[in-house]
């Protein structure tokens, strides 16, 4: 297309009005979809958000000072970064604010910001904000060298193209925006689970959907309310896109005078209560227009301590028919169109939760990374400095001297270097030594900052050269903002038509679950033990043979799962409504019919768990002294019918115990040569499910192995028994807490007519116990009738043996049959030894049990009592 040359010296090149508009208008719509209304997917912030967050920091409104005013603020982001008029930077300010509106606020703010029936804030002149805690985590480290920069609009400045995003901040708190061609809808999530799903995307980037929303059950709306069906949030996860239904809380209340009230206590996200077209308007447009006539007044009684709207009805009229009446013609519930589009190098895509959460994975590993390197940097570059200075200590004379004769500081520099070798930077260090760094202890912190920086920038530089490491990094910090911000889930998910799955149609009720050592299991209902008051005879329990017992029991609900650990490493899960009920007398079915055990294989340790939150982690052990931590919610994975791998196992080893805990607890492990080893579970790091751990205890020495472990308390005793029938129990607090991977310390003196250790447990002075020996004798006794010595000791005759026969183990157990008592008129200690006591037919009495069974503990076991509550202790060996 020709040119025309013009008079000024420049063209006019003639185009068609079509293309100059298609061009003029795809330039415009990739400015407002890049720079004004998607987020980025790393950060999940649009431009101007992150510009204000960006200039609070620069600011210094970090929580700890005191507020501003917001037009302070807006002007500095205006000025400096985004030019675009002050209203839209002071909308998104108050937005970022709003607890109604944000799952997870970013900023603070003082004075009116505006509230849930619509009402606007103030204006920026009479509002102050600062940034909250939850908001630096955004910032955190962004002064690292761990994101780029590129000059704001007028080329006076630097901003951050994304900021560092230390959570997942685009699910977290969602986004929504509408471009030009398209938009985005995302919902806010609960950050404990998001977390949680990112933490299992690291572990298997093969993760599935299903395996993702095991940890993110769906939103989590900041307005609480209700989700109706998990279809729409599955086609959402897996898609990008769905339609999710949600509702209002409401609930019926009797008013007086025969009448009754709708009590609505929640509304949906995004739905105003009051103002123009708020919900209140709605109803009372319904009323006038006669579609709900059944109302007869409306009363917003909402304050400080939360919503509160009365909908009071008519005498004749029925509730649940307002109540839907209400559901469809007003947005008490209304659909959430899920459309998860965000920017991903600058280009809009629609994600699916997985990748979502892979691009975030992949921000956070290149900012661990560059943070790292420019951490490794600087510290090389002291660590440089400090080599020189050292020098200087250690010819402090000849450098002075060469000081002094120097004609200019020029000269000095260049005979420091020639003279000691050194660098133009330790030369000019050397020079710009003041006189007090000469002193001897000046030149002692220097030297042990030296060998400070030294061991951590090896450190720096094996994390730099190993992946995993990274994502352990991304892991832990990860793990530390959900500790330290996470909260309860506050949107309810329920089922709708047509979802109703078998669980919810099983009555919830508490069931007791006995497995006897042999290999027998049943449930039944724990009403079948009637309460009984004081003096009372029991009833039947369990008919077993005299050389079987119950070894664990559980109270639990039919809508909880039980984990079996087998001692080849593997777990089964199983929920207790499927597990096979009998009658009060019979022993059970066999495990084998239960579970897909191969030859071989005997499940070592029972838990019991609703929700996998009931501890934070699991702690394994090994005969062969393994120990290994792992996160209890690992195991909240779909289980296929063989099982799974909780631990790996070597061919030589098996598994010896599962233990619960808190992060904070001690273990205590006991080995066959009578060796006891404490040690704080902190050093053991935690390690996936298909690992084999680390050593816990020292057992190499041959013919030794480890023969129990448990969690550690200093209110607890641990029981010893040899092979020769000697025992005893020592308070848990002679044990001293010590490192891992020792011999540990003695926990009885064995002698060759005692024999090695054969059996140890933690145990407290109410449980009763049995010993059996390799010939099949049974001998029952309480653990009140073993003496209580210290820990060196060789203990006492606990149990009769053959000459030839042996103790092979011992176990804690528990009757089997309830007599629970009222709680008005407790029942006198038992004691087993007294020959007038009610013996066996007080069934499944409570001292028998860690707890009250009447409590519904969700794990008294014969494996010992676990308080995940208890503080840290100390490790021994």
């Amino acid at each position: 297309m020709a040119t025309i040359d013009t008079l000024g010296g420049g063209n006019i090149e003639p185009r068609g009005l079509e293309e100059e508009m298609r061009s003029a208008y795809l330039d415009y719509a990739m400015s407002v979809i890049v720079g004004r209304a998607l987020p980025d997917v790393r950060d999940g912030l649009k431009p101007v958000q992150k510009r204000v967050l960006y200039a609070m920091s620069e600011m210094g409104l970090n929580p700890a000072r005191k507020h501003v005013k917001c037009a302070q603020i807006v002007g500095r982001v205006m000025g400096e970064f985004h030019p675009h008029g002050d209203s839209a930077i002071y909308d998104t300010l108050v937005r970022m604010a709003q607890s109604f509106s944000m799952r997870y606020p970013l900023i603070d703010g003082h004075g009116n910001f505006g509230n849930i029936d619509g009402w606007p804030a103030a204006a920026m002149r009479y509002t102050e904000a600062k940034l909250e805690k939850l908001a630096t985590e955004m910032l955190r480290d962004i002064d690292q060298d761990t994101v780029d920069f590129i000059p704001t609009y007028d080329g006076n400045a630097q901003e951050p193209v994304v900021l560092p995003a230390r959570f997942p901040n685009l699910l977290v708190n969602g986004s929504s925006g509408i471009a030009v061609g398209m938009a985005t809808n995302i919902p806010p999530h609960n950050l404990r689970e998001i977390i949680g799903a990112v933490n299992a995307y690291i572990d298997n980037p093969a993760i599935d959907i299903d395996g993702l929303m095991r940890h993110v059950h769906g939103p989590d709306f900041p307005t609480a309310g209700m989700i109706l069906g998990r279809d729409g949030i599955r086609d959402a996860y897996a898609t990008g896109r769905g339609r999710v239904r949600v509702q209002g809380r409401a609930h019926i209340e009797p008013i007086g005078q025969g009448k009754e009230a709708i009590i609505i206590t929640e509304l949906p996200f995004q739905v105003r209560k009051g103002g123009e077209n708020g919900l209140l308007d709605k109803i009372k447009d319904l009323v006038l227009d006669k579609k709900i006539p059944e109302i007869t007044d409306l009363n917003d009684e909402s304050d400080r301590n939360g919503m509160r709207i009365v909908v009071e009805l008519k005498r004749d009229a029925i509730p649940k028919v307002v109540l839907n009446k209400l559901y469809k013609h007003t947005p008490l519930q209304t659909t959430f169109g899920v459309n998860m589009v965000a920017l991903v190098d600058n280009v809009p895509r629609t994600l699916s939760l997985k990748e979502m959460i892979g691009h975030y994975v992949d921000h956070q590993r290149e900012v661990v990374v560059r943070r790292s390197k420019y951490e490794l940097r600087r510290a090389e570059e002291r660590a440089h400095v400090l080599e020189g200075l050292i020098i200087a200590q250690a010819n402090l004379d000849e450098v002075i001297a060469l000081i002094r004769a120097s004609a200019d500081p020029d000269a000095a520099r260049r005979g420091l270097i020639e003279t000691f070798e050194l660098t133009l930077i330790q030369a000019e260090a050397i020079l710009q030594l003041t006189l007090r760094r000469l002193t001897a202890l000046e030149a002692d912190k220097i030297k042990q900052e030296h060998a400070d920086l030294l061991e951590r920038i090896a450190e720096l530089r094996e994390i730099l050269g190993d992946e995993q490491r990274v994502y352990g990094i991304i892991k832990d910090e990860l793990s530390e903002i959900a500790a330290a911000y996470g909260d309860e889930r506050r949107t309810e998910i329920t089922y709708a038509e047509g979802e109703i799955d078998i669980e919810s149609l099983i009555a919830e009720q508490q069931m007791v679950i006995s497995i006897t050592h042999s290999g027998y299991i049943k449930s039944l209902p724990l009403s079948t033990y009637r309460q009984q008051r004081r003096g009372g005879v029991g009833i039947n329990g369990m008919d077993l043979k005299d050389e079987d017992y119950i070894e664990h029991l559980f109270v639990s609900s039919t809508h909880d799962f039980l984990l079996f650990f087998t001692n080849r490493g593997k777990v089964y899960r199983q929920k207790v409504y499927d597990l096979p009920e009998a009658s009060r007398t019979a022993k059970g079915r066999a495990l084998v019919n239960v579970l897909p055990l191969r030859e071989g294989e005997r499940v070592q340790s029972v838990l019991s768990t609703r929700d996998f939150t009931e501890g934070r982690y699991l702690v394994f052990a090994t005969r062969n002294g393994m120990v290994k931590k792992t996160e209890f919610i690992a195991y909240n994975t779909p289980i296929k019918a063989d099982g799974i791998i909780a631990i790996n196992i070597r061919d030589d080893d098996e598994l010896i115990a599962v233990r619960r805990t808190s992060g904070e607890d001690d273990i205590i492990m006991v080995s066959r040569s009578g060796q006891a080893a404490r040690f704080s579970e902190e050093r053991v790091r935690p390690m996936g499910r298909d690992t084999s751990g680390v050593r816990g205890m020292n057992v190499s020495h041959p013919g030794n192995a480890l023969l129990a472990m448990d969690v550690a308390n200093d209110d607890q005793e641990l029981l010893v028994v040899t092979e020769n029938g000697f025992g005893k129990r020592t308070p848990i607090s002679e044990y001293p807490v010590k490192g891992r991977d020792t011999m540990g310390v003695k926990t009885i003196q064995l002698t060759e007519n005692k024999g090695a250790l054969a059996g140890a447990l933690v145990v407290r002075e109410h449980q009763e116990l049995v010993f059996i020996s390799q010939n099949g004798m049974v001998q029952r006794t309480s653990v009140r009738g073993i003496n209580r010595y210290g820990r060196a000791s060789q203990g006492v005759k606990v149990m009769n043996i053959r000459d030839d026969d042996q103790v092979s183990a011992v176990a804690l157990i528990v009757e089997s049959s309830a007599d629970p008592v009222d709680p008005v008129d407790p029942v006198d200690p038992v004691d087993p030894d007294d020959p007038a006591a009610p013996g066996v037919s007080v069934d499944l009495e409570l001292a028998s049990l860690p707890e009250d069974l009447t409590d519904g503990d969700p794990e008294a076991t014969a494996d010992g009592p676990e308080d995940p509550d208890s503080g840290p202790v100390d490790s021994e060996q």
